[in-house]
């Protein structure tokens, strides 16, 4: 038996390759777009993939069922209740997949989502104890997923709740405590709220430490489950609609655009994504653009300030990195880069136009401003589970994935921004910039160099 998992850590999304030695059958569970490292790891381990699952309608990013299947000629397939544009083959609770000795049996968890599935894996069909669980987003380690996703709040989201409950307690927890749990996500996924840093366990171990999967009622669950969940990034409804959709498959290069095809694209509406990291960008940029550095959640966070339907984009990007912009923004359904900037940042200097630059304040600055007579606005991006752990006194809560719907609630005159580290407090002023707001500067450090320099002055909820 052959069981590969790929991790990708901006994604926080794990994907897995199952195969057979003794048939050289195997199948790729939860694809992303990019699906040459499956093509390839199931060549180098002499396998020909036949089938791609995906354990349930996604909605974090675009799955690579369509691309997969495309290149290798997989049947693709999704729990009973799934619905789809493109053909399927449904699997039914209790199916038995056999690749030869080794075998995949069907096990229906419906809650994250209706037809959510987990796959009980064998070495062999007659063994008694699953050699692993996938679980999808199920169940993870330390959490269980979220169900308000892909659900109407009120009756349906409880309905789920309530499935979610019966999955993981009554279905996943009766395995042997042995049973190796494979997730769908790991540590900073937007589709649990507590997910630990490792990206395997066990049930055994689950049923320890996972604060889900300790012996309680349904009802306690349900609230435990449904309340307090941060805002999901805008782009999941319409990944989890392309992910039931024929949508076209995923191009990974970026067209090369000198600077007067680029500055032509941004001044007919483009929007331009500048991916370098917060202090450089800060030293000099293009006017308008917004900051979302490719070294970290880069896809999940642009996919927070785009518009999939209407907008275009052109990116200024470190070279050689152009492909890999294009290739992140595609893992979450956005394909409308127009381009790169042929020869990066250094050609910025090209336009016709004087470099604009971003001011960034140490806490010390911060400090004093606050005690002035008039004293700016902290707005505070992190998100609830951050700040119940402390906070600037008399700072505006708004979590980074809810800022473009409730830019009218940030107060006019100055505004200091902060995160818990500086990453996303860039992302945020540069946008409240882009919408018109001039007086705007972020907080180098974050809370976390706050709660350093003035431990006494921290409010812990």
């Amino acid at each position: 038996m052959i069981v590969e998992q790929h991790y990708l850590d901006c994604l926080s999304q794990a994907s897995y390759l199952i195969g057979d030695e003794t048939s050289g059958r195997a199948v790729v569970v939860d694809p992303l777009r990019d699906v040459d490292r499956y093509i390839e790891a199931a060549g180098s381990n002499g396998l020909t993939i036949e089938a791609v699952i995906n354990t349930h309608i996604h909605a974090d990013f675009v799955a690579g069922h369509l691309e997969l299947a495309t290149a290798t000629g997989a049947w693709i397939g999704y729990g009973e209740r799934a619905r789809t544009e493109y053909p399927i083959r449904t699997l039914a609770d209790g199916e038995h997949l056999r690749l030869g000795q080794v075998d995949l049996e069907v096990l229906a968890t419906p809650g994250h989502t209706p037809e959510s599935i987990s796959l009980l894996v064998r070495e062999h069909a007659d063994d008694d104890v699953p050699w692993a669980v996938l679980t999808g987003d199920c169940l993870f380690i330390g959490d269980v997923g979220r169900v308000d996703l892909q659900a109407s709040p009120g009756e349906e989201m409880l309905a789920l709740a309530g499935e979610q409950y019966e999955s993981v307690h009554h279905r996943l927890l009766n395995l042997p405590d042995d049973t190796r749990v494979f997730p769908g996500h790991g540590a900073g996924s937007a589709c649990g709220r507590n997910l630990s840093t490792e990206t395997q366990s066990t049930i055994g171990q689950q049923r320890v430490v996972n604060y889900a999967c300790q012996p309680m009622s349904k009802e306690e669950f349900v609230r435990l489950i449904t309340e307090g969940q941060t805002s999901p990034p805008r782009y999941f409804a319409l990944a989890a609609s392309l992910n039931r959709q024929q949508h076209p498959l995923l191009d990974q290069t970026a067209a090369s655009m000198d600077a007067e095809t680029f500055q032509a694209a941004r001044l007919a509406g483009a929007r331009v994504i500048d991916t370098r990291a917060p202090e450089h960008f800060a030293a000099g940029h293009l006017g308008g653009a917004i900051n979302i550095p490719v070294d970290g959640r880069f896809a999940e966070t642009a996919g927070m300030f785009l518009d999939y339907q209407h907008d275009d984009v052109v990116v200024v990007a470190e070279e050689e990195r152009g492909d890999e912009v294009v290739t992140r923004l595609g893992r979450v359904g956005f394909d409308r880069v127009l381009g790169a900037l042929a020869g990066g940042p250094s050609t910025l200097d090209r336009f016709d136009e004087p470099l604009e630059q971003a001011s960034r304040l140490d806490v010390a600055t911060v400090t004093g401003r606050l005690a002035g007579k008039n004293p700016p606005t902290v707005l505070d991006g992190r998100g609830p589970g951050e700040r119940a752990d402390g906070y600037i006194p008399g700072s505006l809560s708004i979590p980074l994935p809810e800022l473009v719907g409730r830019v009218q609630d940030v107060p006019s005159g100055e505004v200091v921004v902060h995160c818990a580290g500086g990453w996303r407090s860039s992302v945020a002023a540069s946008y409240l910039r882009r919408e018109g707001r001039r007086d705007v500067v972020d907080m180098l450090g974050g809370y976390d160099a706050w709660k350093s320099q003035q431990p006494t002055a921290v409010v812990t909820a």
